[in-house]
């Protein structure tokens, strides 16, 4: 059968959206190991989720003494320790005890960090994303990828990466120590530059609608100037619309007269 039409998703979405602990812990795992968004960590939970469930399935079987079951269970902890997820001689115990961390610490930008090519895990993934990172001279570009235990030696820059030469700017030195501590803090902690006396001055004469002060002293009293030329045109226009008012005479008394 060919490929599939539709592509189906790698990873399960926790069940509940809003759990105060697990965010908590969700947010600390992306800011220690540099993740793009909490999509990696519920692959890594996937992908350990099926581990473990294969463990316990064997676990109920090996009682019986299935060949199939041994067999399944040499090639599970043998895929594991090829990852360098699990050491040799390991039990199904072990793969049951396994966390998340684990995972995640196999993906290729964590151990770029480690190895000493990054000064954060951050940068780890951007030299990996523009293509200065390879292993046994293929340059791999995807951060997530699942580093073997006999690839873990051959990581290096590329050839054509100009960060071959030591004296580049954006290589790590070589004075720092790379753990994952927690957190994404760089080796070197850069200043801060300090403001200009020019930037100072227009900051302290600037107002909040963004407009000097003097300027906007002239503007309003070109507002009340013409404020106080408008209210006489008004009464004027005012006046020009009455009617002018008709003048009555009283009639005469006759009688007055004669």
């Amino acid at each position: 059968m060919g490929k599939p039409k539709f592509s189906k998703k790698k990873y399960e979405t926790p069940n509940h959206p809003w759990k105060e602990t697990r965010i908590k812990a969700e947010n600390e795992l992306v800011a220690k190991y540099g993740l793009k968004n909490k999509r990696e960590i519920w692959k890594a939970e996937t992908t350990l989720r099926r581990y473990r469930g294969q463990a316990r399935g064997l676990l109920a079987s090996i009682g019986s003494e299935d060949p199939q079951a041994k067999k399944e269970m040499h090639q599970l902890i043998s895929h594991l320790t090829r990852y360098n997820i699990l050491p040799l001689n390991s039990t199904l115990d072990d793969v049951l005890a396994l966390n998340t961390e684990i995972v995640l610490s196999r993906r290729l930008q964590t151990l770029t960090y480690l190895k000493g090519f990054a000064s954060t895990p951050k940068q780890a993934r951007q030299l990996i994303n523009h293509g200065h990172i390879a292993i046994a001279g293929r340059c791999i570009n995807v951060p997530g990828y699942r580093v073997t235990k006999n690839e873990e030696k051959d990581i290096e820059y590329t050839q054509a990466s100009p960060l071959n030469d030591s004296a580049h700017p954006a290589r790590p030195s070589g004075d720092f120590v790379s753990k994952m501590t927690g957190g994404s803090e760089p080796a070197v902690s850069a200043p801060i530059p300090a403001r200009k006396e020019k930037d100072v001055k227009s900051a302290a004469g600037k107002p909040t609608d963004g407009k000097p002060v003097e300027k906007q002293k002239v503007a309003s009293d070109e507002k009340n100037k013409d404020a106080k030329q408008v209210k006489p045109l008004k009464e004027a226009s005012e006046t020009k619309g009455k009617k002018p008012e008709e003048k009555t005479e009283k009639p005469k008394n006759k009688g007055s007269d004669e």
